[in-house]
């Protein structure tokens, strides 16, 4: 029920935000296709939809019977509408309400599921997320620099620096967790580890747009990857 809550309020900050910026949409070379930059969905239908994904994901999260669900659902909610409208166009500050999206999914995770996340987890979640943001700025620069009033304080040098200094701390985070996991093989999953990001990084500085979905479902070997090290950890946790 969390799951689907949360799926449903991050479909409908993505619904106000291709609302708020259709006609910017309707100029850029791959956004123009969405549907409401296209025309496929009309204003209307979008705000229609909106309410239902609202409505729907109150109720999911008080069928988890965790009352203050809710406020997490709230605070994504709140910060990423106040990011469309207006926090996206200052620099920094536009990152960090992008890594708070991938906290806040995993923080209401853990707490509906009732899961202490220890805290070089944590630090490889906010690491990892800063590492995302700062990479799909860049790549964004690289393909169309007018597309968002922000890349004009951006560069690439310091989106790089600041890029691979998070980098080098998702990987040496992720190697103190695994260390201190209760499997001790679980270090193994480090070099793969590495492999990966380092993969994504590849992806980042091509053709790619920085969408980490839109990078991840278009390399079939950053997938294949992906797969093997759920396998392997999976292995780790519930048979050795």
């Amino acid at each position: 029920m969390g799951f689907l809550s949360f799926c449903l309020i991050s479909s409908a900050v993505y619904i106000i935000n291709d609302i708020n910026d259709i006609e910017k949409d309707r100029n850029h070379p791959t956004k123009c296709n969405r549907p409401l930059a296209s025309g496929a969905v009309s204003k209307k239908q979008a705000i229609v939809l909106l309410v239902i994904c609202i409505a729907v994901a109150v109720f999911l999260s008080l069928l988890t019977s965790k009352f203050f669900s809710l406020i997490y659902v709230a605070v994504y909610f709140v910060l990423n509408v106040l990011y469309s409208f207006i926090l996206k166009n200052y620099p920094i500050i536009d990152i960090v309400i992008l890594t708070s999206g991938f906290v806040l999914r995993v923080l209401y995770g853990a707490y509906i599921t009732n899961t202490v996340i220890s805290s070089w987890l944590f630090l490889v979640i906010v690491s990892g997320s800063f590492y995302l943001g700062l990479g799909k700025r860049r790549a964004e620069i690289e393909l169309n620099a007018d597309s968002r009033k922000v890349l004009k304080y951006y560069n690439y040098a310091f989106l790089d620096k600041n890029m691979y200094v998070c980098f080098a701390l998702v990987a040496v985070f992720y190697a103190l967790w695994a260390k201190e996991f209760s499997n001790p093989y679980m270090i193994y999953s480090v070099p793969l580890v590495f492999v990966i990001l380092m993969k994504y990084s590849l992806d980042i500085e091509g053709d790619y747009d920085g969408d980490p979905v839109e990078v991840i479902l278009k390399d079939k070997w950053l997938i294949f990857l992906s797969i093997i090290y759920i396998i392997l950890v999976s292995i780790l946790l519930y048979l050795v």
